[in-house]
């Protein structure tokens, strides 16, 4: 028959937990369900998070949880979500292990996922000294010669804020730039140089970069990477509900989580292209009012 659950949480990283943390305290029963292989467990810290600012990212989740435990009503389950049913006040989540558990509402937190890197030695690097966000990780990297590896129209913008962490940069496109001539030209301007030659390797010790060879022999030294990541939905589970997406994948909800979709909710990643722990705590937790709300307002309306 399964678990009765007011709120099932599919996803446990910030978003979904700080969702579980809000209904918790509001006293709702809830069920997070999560598979334990976060994004980022490749990254060693987690940057940008007030009084957690360096944490390591499982142990971050491991204080939530601990936090969360203070209030009985909310369980976990380290499972994988494979398939949701029903309606709103009739959810049904079934996962990998076989369990059944009933909510009334439902919050997407699925995250995002990586898609495999396919450029020759960034496997080796990502999370150590080639990272995708400048805001999580450029101090770090801060006056040091890097390389930004992207194309197209994002280029340029990219360029703009890794400048305001260091000077000593160059562009690797690996292969045609796919810049205008006005684009090319605010970068030659800037002193920014461009190399469209392909990737040949990443060369690095220890997840330390060192520099990266072109396929035309070219060698560019360095001791840090910034990358466009290639990113999926982390569970199509929201599409295969009816919410409306994006061309990205991204679920489109309004500012408490709710999607198009009556009584599904959606936050952190999934929900938006701010890929900050930060960013998706705070979606979290105002989802879990906008869940709490409707809830509530459900109940006293069945009490006239």
């Amino acid at each position: 028959m399964g678990q009765q659950m007011d709120v099932g949480i599919i996803g446990g990283g910030p978003a979904g937990l700080n969702a579980a943390l809000v209904l918790g305290r509001a006293r709702k029963s809830v069920i997070v369900i999560d598979e334990g292989v976060p994004r980022n467990r490749v990254t060693r810290e987690t940057h940008g998070f007030l009084t957690r600012d360096g944490i390591a990212p499982a142990e971050f989740r491991r204080i939530a949880r601990e936090q969360i435990q203070a209030y009985p009503s909310v369980q976990f389950a380290e499972e994988k979500a494979v398939a949701v049913a029903g309606e709103d006040g009739h959810f049904q989540i079934t996962t990998s292990a076989g369990s059944v558990f009933h909510c009334k509402k439902l919050l997407f937190a699925v995250g995002m996922k990586d898609l495999p890197l396919e450029i020759n030695g960034l496997q080796e690097v990502y999370g150590r000294s080639a990272f995708v966000c400048p805001y999580c990780d450029g101090w770090e990297l801060r006056d040091q010669p890097l390389v930004l590896i992207a194309k197209g129209p994002r280029v340029l913008h990219a360029a703009k804020m890794l400048a305001g962490w260091t000077s000593e940069y160059v562009i690797c496109t690996d292969g045609p730039a796919e810049l205008t001539d006005e684009q090319r030209e605010e970068l030659r301007a800037h002193h920014v140089s461009v190399f469209e030659s392909p990737i040949r390797k990443i060369a690095s010790r220890e997840g330390m970069v060192d520099h990266i060879l072109l396929e035309d022999g070219m060698s560019l030294p360095c001791t840090g990477i910034f990358f466009a990541p290639k990113l999926v939905p982390g569970s199509d589970l929201p599409k295969s509900m009816g919410c409306q997406v994006t061309e990205t994948g991204m679920v489109v909800a309004d500012a408490f989580g709710k999607t198009s979709v009556p009584g599904i909710f959606s936050a952190g990643d999934i929900a938006t292209e701010m890929y900050q722990a930060i960013a998706a705590a705070s979606m979290g937790a105002l989802a879990g009012v906008g869940i709490n709300n409707e809830l509530l307002i459900e109940a006293w309306d069945r009490g006239k």
